[in-house]
């Protein structure tokens, strides 16, 4: 069936629901397809995907907030809760080199691979704990007592945030997302500035203690990071201030947590859907990072992500000048029939999996992949041990988040059994 992508609108909210037959159609016909009614074009195949991605020179991470842009006059309605909170600097996500490889090399080490993997206990003791609360229940919401409780309790960890400040981690996290890919009003953002501002003060007190009592969690390690004298790829050796600390801290609020909430409850829905893998995955737990990968490019809980041009250039034969944006959709790419055979099944030993951009790649790799991922395999093997068997609510009607870029259902009922012992 032929979709017309003519007056194609990212907010309209049907399309929200399921983009996926629209940019199936944009790969065949309009592979970097123009949307004049929000002054964008979307690249949706993956070659060219990673085009964009290799070239930071060309494509621009300054775009500034991952909101639409605002009008001048909107803007003026920002002055006074901007005024009450830090500076929102651009750090990670919205900065280019070297700037970003300043960036990168303060808050890498915080983020090793070992420093990673040293976590899995606590994962598996928070994940473990979780399923206790409701093994007995046999039909839970899944989003509300598992997807997003077990990422918000992981990075809260690692920030050293106390339980019961949990519901305001939460709220922030809201607020920190409430304008991507969003069509809310003005004010409905200006409200969700003063959260964040809340966020800001609360993190800056938190900080501020760490430098007489420091103690063993990643905001000691943000405010102690540095950078070896002899890097010859940074000549802007400063440690990170206040401003940036919170800057990198909101971003990993927002990534540490709600792309896991989202990627958690995909991978829920598509092994109830496919009860053959839940059935391998039961009698193979290995298999659990395969599911999460798998589950990873199907969903893609961040559907795509700005750039700007820098300068007048070409790409799939689209003509495009500088100070233009575009979105790279990742979730389009990760759909491309050019990479993958049966791009909209489930198939976790499908091959080329590892080449999904869910995480995005080059400069800007998201810098929680492996703790996402670790979350993912954790939840994967600890639920499959612990559930016979789970089939989807009649009551569900798969309501996803109102946003083009961050896509994940708002939530979902579940039913199960527990295996023998479980309980």
């Amino acid at each position: 069936m032929t979709i017309d992508i003519s007056t194609f609108n990212p907010f309209d909210p049907t399309t929200q629901q399921c983009p996926f037959p629209h940019y199936a159609q944009m790969r065949a016909d309009s592979a970097v397809h123009p949307v004049p009614s929000i002054g964008v074009h979307l690249v949706t195949k993956h070659d060219l995907v990673m085009t964009v991605l290799r070239d930071p020179q060309t494509y621009s991470s300054m775009f500034g907030g991952s909101g639409m842009p605002l009008s001048s006059a909107d803007r003026e309605k920002f002055v006074d809760v901007m005024a009450a909170g830090y500076p929102r600097v651009p750090t990670m996500l919205t900065a280019d080199q070297p700037d970003h490889t300043r960036y990168r090399r303060l808050v890498a080490r915080a983020f090793h691979p070992k420093v990673i993997a040293e976590m899995e206990p606590v994962i598996r003791e928070i994940t473990v704990g979780l399923i206790d609360s409701w093994i007995d229940k046999g039909r839970i919401e899944f989003v509300k007592e598992f997807g997003v409780p077990l990422p918000v309790r992981v990075i809260a960890k690692a920030l050293n945030v106390p339980d019961d400040r949990l519901a305001d981690f939460k709220r922030w996290s809201d607020d920190s997302i409430a304008g991507i890919g969003t069509n809310i009003t003005v004010e409905q953002r200006v409200q969700a500035e003063y959260g964040v501002n809340e966020f800001q003060h609360y993190f800056a007190e938190q900080i501020n203690l760490r430098r007489t009592e420091p103690q063993d969690d990643l905001l000691t390690n943000l405010l102690n990071a540095s950078i070896d004298d002899d890097d010859p790829e940074v000549t802007d050796k400063r440690q990170l201030d206040m401003a940036e600390m919170l800057s990198i801290v909101q971003q990993l609020l927002v990534a540490g947590n709600e792309t896991t909430t989202k990627t958690l409850t995909e991978m829920i829905r598509l092994l109830a859907e496919n009860p053959a893998e839940w059935e391998k995955l039961k009698a193979d737990p290995s298999r659990a990072e395969k599911v999460v990968e798998e589950t990873l490019r199907l969903s893609t809980p961040t559907q795509g992500m700005w750039r700007i041009l820098t300068k007048d250039t070409e790409l799939g034969g689209v003509q495009l000048t500088k100070g233009q944006r575009i979105i790279i959709v990742f979730a389009s790419a990760n759909r491309d029939e050019a990479l993958y055979d049966d791009p909209d099944g489930f198939n976790p030993d499908r091959e080329h999996l590892r080449e999904n951009l869910a995480f995005g790649k080059g400069i800007h790799f998201c810098l929680g992949a492996n703790l996402s991922r670790l979350e993912g395999k954790v939840a994967a093997e600890e639920l499959s041990k612990r559930i016979d068997t789970i089939t989807l609510s009649d009551s569900n009607k798969y309501e996803y988040f109102p946003s083009f870029m961050l896509r994940g259902l708002t939530n979902l009922e579940v039913e199960f059994t527990a295996a023998t012992g479980a309980r």
